[in-house]
């Protein structure tokens, strides 16, 4: 199977710097709908057998219109592919607890999953639910079948940091991802993963970067 994970289009706290991770959260900028809009295009040589979205509405709303041209294709709500919640961080934006955050993260994706963050989860229970939700997805499709799954920034890059085999536990934390970014993975949850790409911009290209927002969860 190929994962194509996409990081939800742009939103408001990713141009202020600010850790806005809880449910449903907030929609997407002008931006983030323009970077939306051009996902379609960006994936017209893919072969999609499968969108499938987390349960905040800005993944809802970047998955929207790669569904409407895929317009025979159900679009499935999972409950596991959230963001990395941030606990008693939620709604900073200052220097000290955009660094605690992100340090519990990568911890995790380098092999600490134990690590708790202030007030929120450890990394067994984030494993756990993006795991299952990714379990769920292969269960659904066939073994050669390439599923979208519009997801978020530090989840994708924790998620795969621990999972691929081909890649350094640090290469994610080091990489930026951008909203639309993608990155593919092919494997299973039996096999295991490898990743394929990591293309950090955009999927509609540079044009659609936004250099001057903060998004400590793409950095």
């Amino acid at each position: 199977m190929r994962l194509l994970l996409i990081r939800h289009g742009q939103i408001p706290a990713n141009v202020l710097g600010e850790l806005d991770t809880a449910a449903p959260g907030p929609g997407l900028t002008e931006l983030g709908r323009a970077q939306a809009s051009a996902v379609p295009d960006a994936l017209a040589s893919e072969r999609i057998d499968g969108i499938y979205a987390s349960q905040l509405i800005r993944t809802h709303q970047t998955a929207a219109p790669l569904a409407r041209v895929r317009d025979a294709m159900h679009r499935v709500v999972l409950p596991g592919i959230h963001e990395i919640g941030a606990g008693r961080l939620e709604g900073r934006r200052d220097k000290r607890s955009i660094t605690k955050y992100l340090e519990t993260v990568w911890a995790w994706g380098s092999g600490s999953p134990e690590v708790r963050m202030p007030g929120g989860a450890d990394g067994h229970e984030f494993f756990g639910r993006f795991d299952a939700d990714i379990a769920t997805i292969a269960g659904e499709q066939a073994s050669d079948a390439t599923v979208a799954v519009f997801s978020h920034g530090a989840a994708i890059r924790v998620w795969s940091a621990a999972r691929a085999r081909n890649i350094s536990p640090e290469f994610p934390g080091r990489t930026h991802l951008d909203n639309t970014g993608i990155v593919v993975l092919t494997g299973s949850p039996a096999d295991g993963w490898l990743m394929e790409s990591f293309a950090g911009e955009p999927i509609g290209g540079p044009a659609l970067e936004d250099p001057s927002a903060a998004d400590p969860l793409g950095d």
